[in-house]
């Protein structure tokens, strides 16, 4: 019988075997998730790190949640900002690079990437870096308001409110761009 995210979790606390069922459930979306955020290389040992800190706090895991995957995500993104400081103590937490790596290249296909992507890169950055995250949750990692509160800590309203104020303002960032090219469709603006 296949255990649930909750009840591999709960017996991880005494035999911490358990939490591989969470892994190979979860384990390539949250590489996906850091890969696009932190690059291919990068993400491989971050992780490791995730999955670490995931292990130390089984304890904390509410069982009243089904999926452990907005658990993961937020303790991916708080890896991913301690990355972010240790790699540049300057750079701006968050910031989108240009260079990574996109696993998901018939994404960027539809887009026309070639000629819209650094006016989306432009108008992603401006972004105020939660509203960004509230984004990019739902468009690339398709997590629904309330598993993106979990995330991120924050009550499921505010999530709304974040999601409708980022695509407000990549609608008015993009202007013509957005409507024109089918963008609120593709990417959930």
């Amino acid at each position: 019988m296949e255990l649930s995210d909750a009840e591999a979790i709960a017996r991880a606390v005494d035999d911490p075997r358990s939490f591989v069922h969470v892994f190979d459930r979860h384990g390539s979306a949250v590489h996906s998730f850091l890969s696009r955020r932190a690059g291919r290389q990068a993400a491989d040992e971050l992780l490791a790190e995730v999955w670490l800190q995931a292990l130390r706090s089984v304890h904390r895991y509410d069982a009243r949640v089904p999926s452990a995957r907005p658990w993961l995500y937020g303790i991916a993104r708080n890896t991913l900002r301690a990355h972010w400081r240790a790699r540049s103590r300057d750079a701006r937490a968050g910031t989108l690079d240009a260079r990574l790596e996109d696993p998901w290249g018939d994404v960027d296909a539809q887009l026309d990437a070639a000629r819209r992507a650094p006016s989306l890169q432009t108008a992603l950055e401006a972004l105020a870096s939660l509203d960004r995250d509230v984004l990019l949750l739902v468009a690339w990692e398709e997590l629904t308001p309330a598993e993106i509160a979990v995330v991120l800590g924050i009550p499921a309203g505010t999530v709304r409110w974040r999601l409708h104020r980022a695509r407000m303002s990549l609608r008015r960032e993009l202007g013509c761009v957005a409507n024109e090219t089918g963008f609120e469709t593709t990417m959930g603006v």
